[in-house]
């Protein structure tokens, strides 16, 4: 090192870490993310009624969850639609369902708030303390696919089986081919009754086959998926396009 200028220069600068892929690269800037918070959170200072230790597994499990946006499940309009009860909802915070490796179907029209109980449910869970992952679908199988590429496929089917919850977004919007359809397959496989994936489509099982292009695939998937799974339907009535109504021609007091 040398001083310049009131500056430091590193006269011989450290290559920056080499990765195989953009998955990697966002899980090592994420690890560092979690060793910066542990060198300043330390102890457990109960006195002040603040448990930092807690806290900072909180953020941790929050981080490596991954979530677009934050989204709680008790911010949900309930009222705007009422084909998803609170009640309903309120008993999936509990990591039992999660515990016992059961899924989840959220299924409705674009706009029903399929996405935001996705992110909301997955994000009571990561609160209990069990590990969460958010991804679309079609993200899942992209990383699957440079993963088979670059011969890492069968180490990133074994990280995503520890994963105690998988939050699938936006399940079934786009057709994946025979390839795609297989690689994810070999998720639900690795996964089957021992973790639990949740899934948010505006499709019924009946249309699944448009996006995964082979019958019986598709049928061996749907089977991992439904088999013992919770199922939400969000109906047909699109909340934003009300809210955008609503904006446009608001009701005169």
């Amino acid at each position: 090192m040398e001083h310049e200028g009131g500056r430091f220069r590193r006269k011989h600068p450290v290559p920056p870490p080499a990765v195989d892929s953009l998955a990697e690269l966002n899980e090592r800037l994420v690890a560092i993310d979690i060793a910066e918070d542990a060198r300043h959170i330390h102890g457990r200072p109960t006195s002040i009624g603040f448990d930092f230790e807690a806290e900072r597994d909180l953020r941790r499990q929050q981080r490596l969850a991954r979530f677009p946006r934050p989204k709680r499940w008790e911010d949900f309009d309930f009222e705007k639609n009422p084909n998803v009860t609170p009640e309903f909802v309120a008993d999936l915070k509990s990591p039992t369902w999660v515990r016992e490796g059961r899924p989840l179907v959220l299924i409705g029209d674009s706009g029903t708030g399929k996405s935001h109980l996705l992110i909301g449910i997955g994000t009571a869970i990561a609160e209990t303390g069990l590990s969460v992952r958010y991804t679309t679908t079609s993200a899942l199988v992209n990383e699957l696919a440079e993963a088979d590429a670059s011969r890492r496929l069968s180490s990133v089917i074994a990280r995503y089986g520890k994963i105690d919850l998988l939050c699938l977004d936006e399940f079934g919007y786009l057709n994946l081919g025979r390839k795609g359809a297989k690689l994810l397959f070999q998720i639900f496989t690795e996964r089957e009754e021992r973790k639990a994936t949740a899934v948010a489509t505006n499709s019924p099982f009946t249309e699944w086959d448009r996006t995964f292009g082979d019958a019986r695939l598709c049928a061996a998937i749907a089977d991992r998926i439904t088999f013992r799974c919770i199922l939400i339907q969000t109906g047909t009535e699109s909340y934003r396009y009300q809210a955008t109504q609503e904006s446009l021609f608001p009701t005169p007091n």
